[in-house]
């Protein structure tokens, strides 16, 4: 048996590991040792191994606790309570980054993560300092991905909603410690400074003036070491990973006035201990007021996380048992008490209750819920205890499905957004070169003057505010938006409805309810109205369009059908009994069949079953205009907003719903392919088109347009590829959202101007001496906090 070289332990028979150390390969028993015997061979320490008294710790005992830890989220067990699983091996999870202090640390983390083999994507939200990352579960583990985060200096572990409370809390009650500290201690050194100052006037013996010195320097020492401790954290991770960041110029400007400073109190000279007490402090104070804002800012994200409770109380062969909620399964039977939220998703199975889903779809009515229909996780019972039967947990819930896309959206960088990071990120070296020619100049003009001069053009600079200036807007935006029912799932969402200039609105289940039912048969055939419901159903049970659903509530089934293709908006095909028949509108059974029927004109919705042979009957369904619609088109016109109708129902049906909403250009009979036709011809006339549909049909049609509103209940939250959802399915909200898109808008311009304009009027002004450190300090300060609170107007958008 050979020994480990490195600590002595017995190696494996298995493992086959070496290290060449003194040009001889020497056995390892694990890989911790190697990589550990490695970095002394590298650091040319090898003659460590020599003088050794005693074998060396293994290298599992080097490897931090965390990095152990890490490997926990790989159990599946573990994993299902955060990972969402896809298809071939793909992974999705939400992750909180710890130690994020700027912008740029955002930019860090995704060009990091980005360079590891399969990790398909990472988006990370500067408001809530979440990561949502994809990878390839087949090449790269989770635990690979959290340890690739602490290799940079930042910590990351899967979200978890209290946990991430603590980091907050923590977070905060930190920075309020090092404000108090910079506080208490910088009006001692301005008490003393202004001693100085007085004395420069007045006059002042020597032996207090270097009192008053040393006092100042240490005084000053715990503000530099322990308040000023993140600035030099950021700035040495920036340093060795070769970029410059937000807080290269602030450290550097720290670095160099308490190296001056020092240097004149041995040798006389200014000293600046009030200016750097100053600057830690009101920077301190900004970023803390900047932390605050943005927790504000994504307040609607946060609550909905908060909806889910912690335990549950499930029903086993009669007894009551709290369990948690992680623990919960697909299922398991629970007894949701009046008051009590609903811990995942499922059906109920007995009693009758009001249930409150406001937070998830904004809509502040309760809605009676009875036994066989769907309960949705964070919806609140109300009135009478319920007995439900799970159906989904955890990241498959209508909830979570939610949160995902509201983070994508926040997440999502707009061009704007892309254009001002690159700005950024190349702002902070011009400043750095800025910085250099100001001390060279003035080095040579007046020598007395370059060292101030110097740390107010490092400090007034502001590439913070540039970075936040759109971030924070759309993160606002969309808690705003998220509270009226309104769910932003595409970053680009807001700015591509804010400039919309023609709105295209689907018919059923858009302009109106949706909620078709069969008002009578019309048969042509020797078939019973029976017989023909039946071979309907069989076809239309393969459909979620309105019109299968009505039908389907309408009959029960009599055969299967088989071979059946959906022709979105048409209808449906296939065989049964051995014959072939077709459901659909009447354009749909003329382009497959070749025929038609003569009927009497209708308002309502006319739906045909036909075989190859002949038409058997005719289906007419009635609907009713949906609320709010006659006031959504009127307000979009006298926006100067064009609107139109494209529906795939017959011209009398189409142009009944258009005049009582006041639409006055309607298509009916259109198929998929008519309507995507339309909606590029809108496009090449250079018309910016928003598209208002179902979400789950005209999928090509909503995916052309430049921006798509889906109508969109809970239930359909997962099956909805638009940019937008309308989960109240309240057509006026949506005009709350077009006003809170176009303002959106404008406070990103603002935010970018204001930045802009700060950094174009303070550099020149603090590099012609006009600024003194501590003014350079507040403005600083000052810009970046009021980026994020013209931002915050976003919250009170009606």
């Amino acid at each position: 048996m050979s020994y480990c070289y490195h600590c002595g332990l017995p190696v494996p028979e298995t493992l086959h590991v070496f290290v060449t150390i003194k040009g001889k390969e020497q056995p390892m028993c694990c890989r911790g040792c190697q990589a550990v015997a490695q970095a002394i061979v590298d650091a040319k320490l090898d003659d460590f191994y020599e003088h050794r008294t005693n074998d060396a710790p293994t290298g599992r005992e080097l490897v931090p606790d965390f990095l152990q830890k890490t490997t926990i989220y790989d159990n599946p067990a573990i994993a299902k309570r955060f990972v969402r699983y896809e298809e071939d091996n793909i992974r999705e999870a939400a992750l909180i980054l710890e130690g994020i202090t700027c912008a740029a640390c955002i930019w860090l983390n995704e060009r990091h993560l980005r360079t590891l083999p399969g990790l398909i994507d990472v988006k990370v939200n500067y408001s809530t300092h979440r990561a949502r990352v994809r990878w390839d579960e087949s090449k790269i583990h989770l635990s690979d991905i959290l340890q690739a985060v602490s290799q940079i200096g930042y910590i990351a572990h899967p979200y978890d909603p209290a946990h991430q409370q603590q980091v907050l809390d923590r977070e905060r009650k930190q920075q309020l410690r090092r404000i108090g500290v910079a506080g208490v201690l910088g009006m001692q050194v301005m008490m003393f400074s202004i001693a100085l100052y007085a004395g420069a006037w007045y006059g002042i013996m020597a032996e207090f003036k270097s009192l008053f010195y040393w006092v100042n320097l240490f005084l000053t020492l715990p503000v530099i070491l322990y308040c000023a401790e993140p600035f030099f954290t950021s700035t040495w991770r920036d340093i060795t990973h070769k970029q410059a960041g937000m807080d290269v110029p602030v450290s550097l400007a720290l670095t160099l006035a308490f190296i001056g400073s020092i240097y004149a109190v041995f040798n006389g000279g200014q000293i600046y201990f009030d200016s750097i007490v100053m600057f830690v402090f009101f920077l301190l104070t900004g970023r803390y007021f900047e932390l605050q804002a943005r927790q504000r800012s994504a307040q609607a994200a946060e609550s909905l996380v908060h909806l889910v409770p912690t335990m549950a109380t499930r029903l086993c062969q009669g007894e009551e048992e709290s369990i948690l909620v992680a623990d919960l399964e697909i299922g398991d039977t629970l007894l949701i008490r009046p008051g009590e939220n609903v811990p995942a998703d499922g059906l109920i199975l007995e009693g009758s209750s009001s249930i409150d889903e406001s937070l998830l779809t904004g809509e502040s009515t309760p809605i009676i819920k009875k036994p066989g229909q769907p309960l949705i996780a964070g919806s609140v019972n109300i009135d009478n205890p319920l007995q439900m039967q799970i159906d989904k947990i955890g990241v498959d819930t209508v909830l979570s499905q939610i949160l995902r896309l509201l983070e994508r959206a926040q997440s999502e960088k707009p061009a704007i957004t892309q254009l001002a990071d690159r700005v950024a990120s190349w702002f902070v070296f011009g400043v750095l070169l800025l910085a250099l020619s100001v001390a060279v100049y003035w080095w040579h003009v007046n020598p007395e003057a370059w060292l101030e001069i110097t740390l107010a053009v490092l400090v007034v600079t502001c590439p913070c505010a540039l970075s936040l200036a759109t971030p924070t807007a759309i993160t606002a935006a969309t808690s705003a938006l998220t509270n009226v029912g309104l769910l932003t799932t595409r970053g680009h969402a807001l700015e591509s409805l804010a400039r919309a200039t023609h709105f295209v609105f689907d018919k059923t289940g858009t302009l109106t309810m949706g909620h078709l039912r069969l008002l009578s048969t019309k048969t042509f055939s020797h078939f019973s109205q029976t017989e023909c419901l039946q071979y309907a159903v069989a076809l239309e049970r393969h459909s979620e369009h309105p019109i299968a659903r009505a039908l389907l509530d309408a009959g029960a089934m009599g055969e299967a059908a088989t071979n059946v293709t959906n022709h979105p908006g048409s209808g449906m095909q296939g065989d049964i009994a051995g014959k072939h028949y077709f459901v659909g509108t009447p354009a749909f059974i003329r382009s497959e069949t070749g025929q038609e029927q003569d009927l009497q004109k209708t308002e309502n919705t006319v739906v045909l079953l036909a075989n190859t042979e002949s038409i058997l009957c005719a289906f007419i369904l009635g609907d009713e205009i949906r609320p709010g619609a006659q006031e959504l088109v009127e307000a979009l016109k006298a926006q100067g907003k064009s609107v139109s109708l494209l529906s795939g129902d017959h011209a009398y049906a189409v142009q009944h719903v258009a005049k009582l909403v006041g639409i006055e250009m309607a298509s009916a009979a259109l198929s998929p392919k008519d309507k995507l036709q339309r909606v590029k011809a809108l496009q090449e006339k250079g018309e910016i088109v928003a598209m208002i549909g179902d979400g789950v049909n005209d999928a090509p049609v909503l995916a052309q347009a430049q921006v798509s509103i889906a109508m969109g209940g809970g239930t359909q939250i997962a099956r909805a590829s638009a940019d937008m959802i309308l989960l109240s399915e309240h057509l006026p909200n949506l005009l709350i959202g077009i006003n809170t898109a176009r303002k959106t808008l404008n406070i990103i311009y603002q935010n970018v101007s204001w930045a802009i304009a700060y950094n174009l009027l303070a550099l020149p002004a603090a590099a012609m001496g006009l600024i003194a450190p501590w003014m350079a300090a507040i403005g600083m300060s000052l810009s970046s906090l009021l980026v994020v609170t013209n931002a915050l107007r976003l919250l009170r958008s009606k």
